[in-house]
């Protein structure tokens, strides 16, 4: 996977190319801004692994078209990506959700990332890395069968609660 979706179209720098579902996600990386050519590599691949992740790379194996195009997972039981549509202000949002049940009782904790467009590879990466520690979290405690406190994610965008 040392290159994969990674091209040289020029001398001057590398284009990352990811399509997933008919859409595709692209980023240029010129030498001359990223400051050499091996910079600008490890760019594109640093772009392209959080961009993997956070599109859920889990069919990595299979052609574009064996993908069903409704489905929204990540790779990780009871996480999802998905765009919600406000109405009243006409904007899409890129949500992070992780589903779990207590008690027999199907709860959601939603991670709102940002308006589509002007969310970073980075933001959308910390917030799918988030929910994938409140679920880890989730299911470590009911393997204990010990209570699970969801309220420790309260303030998730300050704090990168899946580090240390």
């Amino acid at each position: 996977m040392e290159n994969r979706h990674i091209t040289q179209p020029d001398p001057k720098g590398f284009q990352v190319r990811i399509v997933r579902n008919k859409k595709e996600y692209s980023r240029y990386f010129s030498h001359g801004r990223w400051g050499s050519k091996l910079k600008a590599l490890e760019g594109a691949k640093s772009w392209r692994d959080q961009m993997l992740a956070s599109l859920g790379d889990v069919n990595r194996y299979l052609p574009e078209r064996a993908i069903a195009s409704h489905k929204r997972t990540t790779g990780i039981r009871g996480v999802s990506r998905s765009v919600q549509y406000d109405k009243r202000s006409d904007v899409h949002y890129l949500v992070y959700s992780v589903h779990w049940r207590i008690a027999g009782k199907a709860h959601t904790k939603t991670f709102y990332v940002g308006r589509m467009g002007e969310v970073s590879a980075d933001e959308e990466f910390h917030a799918f890395r988030t929910a994938a520690q409140f679920r880890h979290e989730y299911e470590l405690s009911k393997a204990a069968e010990i209570p699970f406190h969801p309220e420790r994610f309260k303030l998730w965008k300050e704090k990168r609660l899946y580090e240390g």
